[in-house]
C-alpha cells in the first residue's frame, strides 16, 4: 500500500478514521460481554482526558470534521462477516467465545449519542448511558482525535514530503523489528488501537511486525485487524471493571472487596491464558496482599504502571509465597515499551517468568522528530469511565501522575486500600 499517496488523496467519506464497529481492541468486547451479563442496569459516563494539555486538540482539529468522524461511527453496525468471524472463531484456544444473546444484541447495536463542547483550546467529549453501550466509544474516540491530529499536522504537506516522512518512519519501524529479532524468546504483540498514528499505519505496522517476527509476533488487539490479517486477536480486561465495580460499592467495607468482585464474574467466565490479573488499579501490592487464594491459580499479571521490574518482583514474590511457580505464570508487559524497555525486561525475566509485551504507542505511533516543531510526536490522550449510576469513579494507579477521580475520593481510596506514598513517574503516553 502507498500510504503516503493514499494520505494526500484522503477525504473522510473514502477513509473514514473507523471503518468498523470491530475496529476496537478485543478487550473491550470480552468486557462488554461481561458487563452486558453481569451489570447491565449500570449507567455510566465516559470522558476525554488530555493529559498534555500543551496539544491544544480544539485548535488543531476542526469541530465540525469531528462531528462528521463521531456521527459516521454512529451510522455503523457489524457486517455478516464480521458476524461470522466473532461468532465462528477461535478464541485463546476457545470456539464461541461471545455468547448468541450477546452477539443478537451487538448485531443490532448502534452507538449512542455523545456531547461534545469546546472548552478553550480543548474538547469535551462525553457519552452517556448503559455501561454496554457506551463502554464501545472509548477506543473509537481516542483513534479518532489521534488521527485527525495526525491528518491537521499533515494537511499542508505535499505528495513528495509525504512520501519521505513514511518512509522515514517505516525504516524507524523496521530497524525496531530488527533489534527486536535478536531477542531470544520473544513474545510480543501489537497494542496500540488507542493511540495510533492512523489505521493505514497500524495495519501496516502489524504486516511488518508479522513478517519480521515470525512466530515472536503473537497477534493484534485490534479486532479488525486480526480478522483481515488472520493474525490472533489478543486482549483480557482493563481497568474499567474494577473503577466501575468500586464506585457501585456501598460503603468502604464494600469498596475494598470490589477489586476482587471483578474476577470473580471474570473467573466464571474465562479460563486459560484469559484469566490475567491487572492489579495496580488500586495499587499492586495492596492488591495482591489482600487477594482471595484463588486468584494466585490464575495465569498471570499484566504490568501497566510504575516501575515495570520492580512490579514483576512483587508480582514474582507474591506468587512464590502462595505456593505457585512463577515460571509457570507469565507476566505480561504494556506501559510505554520501546525496544530498549522491552530487551531490558526480556533479559531481566525470561529465565524466572514467562513473558510477554503489549506494545503499543510506540510501535504504532512514533513520528518523534519528523516534522518540525516535533508536531507529530505522540501524546497522553484517555477516554475514561467518570460515574457509574451518578457516583465518581477513581484510579490510583502505581504511578501517581495517572491516578483520577475527585480529591475527596481519592483521599477515600487510598485510605481504604492502604496506598502510602508513591513514586511519581512521567507519562510518557
Amino acid at each position: 500500500m502507498d500510504i503516503a499517496t493514499r494520505v494526500y488523496n484522503h477525504k473522510w467519506k473514502i477513509d473514514p478514521i473507523i471503518r468498523s464497529l470491530i475496529d476496537t481492541d478485543f478487550y473491550k468486547l470480552l468486557m462488554c460481554q461481561s458487563v452486558f451479563r453481569n451489570k447491565p442496569e449500570t449507567e455510566v459516563t465516559f470522558s476525554l482526558i488530555n493529559r498534555s494539555t500543551t496539544v491544544p486538540l480544539a485548535n488543531l482539529i476542526d469541530e465540525g470534521e469531528l462531528r462528521e468522524q463521531l456521527d459516521h461511527i454512529r451510522s455503523l453496525s457489524l457486517s455478516r462477516g464480521e458476524s461470522t468471524w466473532l461468532r465462528g472463531n477461535t478464541f485463546y484456544g476457545k470456539r464461541q467465545m461471545f455468547r448468541p444473546d450477546f452477539m443478537e444484541w451487538f448485531e443490532n447495536l448502534r452507538l449512542p449519542a455523545y456531547h461534545l463542547e469546546r472548552i478553550g483550546d480543548q474538547y469535551e467529549l462525553t457519552f452517556e448511558g448503559k455501561w454496554h453501550e457506551v463502554m464501545l466509544w472509548e477506543i473509537s474516540a481516542l483513534a479518532v482525535l489521534m488521527e485527525l491530529r495526525s491528518r491537521a499536522v499533515l494537511n499542508d504537506m505535499g505528495r513528495f514530503e509525504l512520501q519521505v516522512l513514511y518512509a522515514r518512519a517505516m525504516t524507524r519501524v523496521w530497524e525496531k523489528i530488527e533489534q527486536l529479532r535478536d531477542i531470544d524468546g520473544l513474545s510480543i504483540a501489537d497494542f496500540g488501537t488507542r493511540r495510533r498514528h492512523g489505521f493505514l499505519w497500524q495495519d501496516w505496522c502489524v504486516q511488518a511486525m508479522r513478517e519480521g517476527l515470525g512466530s515472536k509476533f503473537t497477534g493484534t488487539s485490534n479486532c479488525l485487524i486480526a480478522m483481515r490479517r488472520e493474525v490472533e486477536a489478543i486482549g483480557t480486561n482493563a481497568h474499567e471493571l474494577p473503577m466501575v465495580y468500586s464506585a457501585l460499592a456501598a460503603d468502604d467495607t464494600a469498596l475494598a472487596q470490589a477489586p476482587y468482585e471483578v474476577l470473580s464474574d471474570w473467573h466464571d467466565e474465562h479460563e486459560g491464558n484469559l484469566r490475567i490479573i491487572l492489579p495496580d488499579t488500586y495499587g499492586t501490592q495492596g492488591f495482591l496482599d489482600h487477594a482471595p487464594d484463588w486468584l494466585a491459580g490464575w495465569t498471570g499479571i499484566r504490568i501497566d504502571s510504575g516501575d515495570p521490574a520492580a512490579g514483576a518482583e512483587v508480582a514474582i514474590k507474591w506468587w512464590q509465597e502462595r505456593g505457585e511457580d512463577p515460571q509457570n505464570k507469565r507476566v505480561i508487559f504494556s506501559d510505554g515499551l520501546d525496544v530498549a524497555k522491552i530487551a531490558e525486561l526480556q533479559g531481566q525475566f525470561a529465565a524466572r517468568t514467562k513473558v510477554s509485551f503489549g506494545w503499543g504507542t510506540l510501535l504504532t505511533n512514533d513520528f518523534r522528530g519528523l516534522v518540525p516543531d516535533d508536531r507529530l510526536a505522540p501524546f497522553s490522550l484517555v477516554c475514561k469511565a467518570i460515574s457509574a449510576n451518578g457516583k465518581p469513579t477513581v484510579k490510583l494507579s502505581d504511578n501517581p501522575e495517572k491516578a483520577m477521580g475527585p480529591r475527596s475520593e481519592i483521599t477515600r481510596y487510598k485510605r481504604v486500600f492502604g496506598v502510602g506514598d508513591q513514586e511519581p513517574i512521567e507519562v510518557v503516553v
